[in-house]
């Protein structure tokens, strides 16, 4: 055992003294010690709860004849973090966590892990670390909130984010967003909707990293309890097998995730992470396999913000979850059922003859929503290197659009624009300078997309970015602009009124000025003055790589 080189033989008797320290008996020390990665704090939904499920992890560690020791990492709540300064650390900590995990697991001689992650950055980070790591290891998430009910209708957290723009704009009483916003998040877990966190929860299981229902069983549900005991005891199998998560990783598997990503309309960001996770696995990925996959696979799932049916993670769970999902896709032989996962010997035994139970949630293969996925990603003059864009939350009528540009240089300003109403019906709303290097941490911007919802612009203003939106983003929002503009790309050298044409169905997003004005605006720009200028971000800001590239650390 890996742990051995800290427990074992007669000059390990310092370590051992130090283990007895914490409680362990020598019956203990002779088992496996599994690491029980866990971010649990008092400050996130998601997490608050994590607690009770790293006690079920431990009793399933346990029964099967380990050690469990527990250890956590930080995680930010985007929610509470959107809108301040604070959003500019929620990208960068997937780094942190990542290298907090690799530095704690190597540090200390674990044999295997379990990941308790629940939220946006979290899962990703904790994915890295195991494909880093590459040891025996499982993810079990907290699961997703239950929707709220205000006035007898499902909400979420979106709902007032948006709810907030119409009582900005008049359209609702103050009294009246004060009541929902009370009931909207009506207890632990990530929030309900088809967001960041629950997409990556989602593809976790679908990638094999997760057993059944990691992504969509409620968090308040005795069946997560279920589910964490389960996962302690299939990491003492995965262990005696030798099964590591590069066996589990692979192109196939990652064209998996991708597939049930499309499928099942997830956030932008499942783009920037997979990337970043199939980097760490040494797995080739890039934006063209994206779109490829995107074009083949069918849109079966309009899960809050997308589509009108406003049902949430709860509907797609009693629905059939993500073996459905894949079930569905296996039916057109779009998802590979040999690669390994951690519930089975091969992902095609969990997935194969599982349908929808649920038609009005999740459609059968043979009727989609859409031929091809819920993400699209663009190329043009405007964004050389792809930008992205969840096309099954963008009304019909914004699919193509060729308007003025109104130019932002941070998200604050749009914003205030927008309260203002400054902005017309045909604008395209354009924020720059908020990317990976630029922002930096290439902020999610959920205020301007809630504000231009709740101020029923949704379907008339296009809003592009070379930062990122909020997994609960709808709307005609375009993100990952790449090159950025602190890095010199062309959204550097928009002007106030220039024609903006994006065609999305065309996977096009064009800047309608001649070549040569360009070339005089390139020699006329400068980079701006580092935002940051101390600390962790701007070590960030000189490190990090383009959002093309998954805004990995070079």
């Amino acid at each position: 055992m890996r742990s051995d080189s800290a427990k074992k033989g007669f000059e390990r008797a310092p370590h051992r003294s130090l283990f007895y320290a914490t409680g362990l008996t020598p019956e203990e020390l002779e088992r496996p010690i599994i690491g029980i990665v866990n971010s649990f704090n008092e400050i996130v939904p998601g997490h608050v709860h994590l607690n009770k499920i790293a006690e079920a992890v431990k009793a399933g560690v346990r029964i099967a004849g380990g050690t469990p020791l527990e250890f956590n990492v930080i995680g930010v709540c985007d929610g509470i973090a959107m809108g301040h300064i604070g959003m500019n650390y929620s990208l960068p900590t997937r780094e942190l966590i990542a290298d907090s995990v690799e530095s704690m697991v190597d540090g200390h001689a674990f044999d295997a892990l379990v990941f308790i992650p629940n939220c946006d950055k979290i899962v990703p980070g904790m994915l890295m670390a195991a494909a880093r790591l590459n040891l025996p290891a499982i993810v079990v998430s907290g699961g997703p909130m239950l929707a709220g009910r205000y006035r007898g209708r499902d909400v979420d957290f979106i709902t007032v984010s948006e709810a907030q723009g119409s009582a900005q704009a008049g359209l609702i009483t103050v009294e009246d967003l004060a009541e929902l916003e009370e009931v909207a998040c009506p207890g632990c877990g990530c929030c309900a909707g088809l967001f960041t966190a629950n997409s990556m929860n989602c593809l976790t299981e679908a990638i094999g990293m997760g057993l059944p229902g990691n992504g969509t069983i409620p968090a308040v549900y005795a069946a997560r309890l279920r589910l964490a005991k389960q996962a302690g005891l299939a990491v003492m199998r995965l262990l005696e097998k030798d099964l590591r998560p590069r066996d589990i990783i692979t192109p196939a598997s990652v064209r998996n995730a991708l597939a049930v990503d499309m499928a099942i309309g997830g956030s932008s960001n499942t783009v920037l992470h997979m990337l970043a996770i199939a980097r760490e696995a040494g797995v080739p990925l890039d934006l063209d396999t994206v779109q490829a996959v995107s074009d083949s696979t069918p849109n079966l799932a309009r899960i809050s913000p997308a589509g009108e049916s406003r049902h949430h993670m709860q509907d797609l769970d009693e629905a059939g979850g993500i073996p459905a999902v894949m079930g569905e896709l296996l039916s057109l032989g779009l998802i590979d059922a040999e690669p390994a996962c951690v519930g089975a010997d091969h992902i095609g035994d969990l997935v194969r003859g599982r349908s929808t139970g649920n038609p009005e949630v999740l459609r059968p293969a043979c009727d989609p929503y859409m031929a091809t996925g819920g993400l699209a990603l663009l190329w043009g003059s405007l964004a050389p290197e792809g930008a992205i864009v969840k096309q099954s939350a963008v009304p019909e009528k914004l699919l193509k659009h060729s308007g003025p540009a109104r130019i932002f240089d941070c998200e604050e300003d749009a914003v205030a624009a927008l309260v203002a109403g400054s902005v017309a019906k045909g604008d395209v709303v354009v924020i720059r300078y908020e990317g990976p290097r630029g922002g930096p941490g290439m902020r999610e911007m959920l205020a301007p997309t809630a504000t231009i919802a709740g101020m029923g612009l949704a379907d008339s203003v296009l809003l592009l970015t070379d930062g990122r939106f909020s997994g609960g983003t709808r709307g005609a929002a375009v993100g990952h602009i790449s090159p950025e503009a602190a890095a010199g790309g062309p959204i550097a050298l928009v002007y106030e009124g220039d024609v903006i044409e994006v065609d999305i169905p065309g996977r096009l997003l064009e800047l309608k000025v001649d070549g040569t004005v360009l070339e005089e605006r390139r020699r006329a720009w400068s980079a701006p003055e580092p935002r940051i200028k101390e600390g962790y971000m701007a070590r960030y800001a000189r490190a990090v790589s383009s959002a093309s590239r998954g805004a990995i650390l070079d």
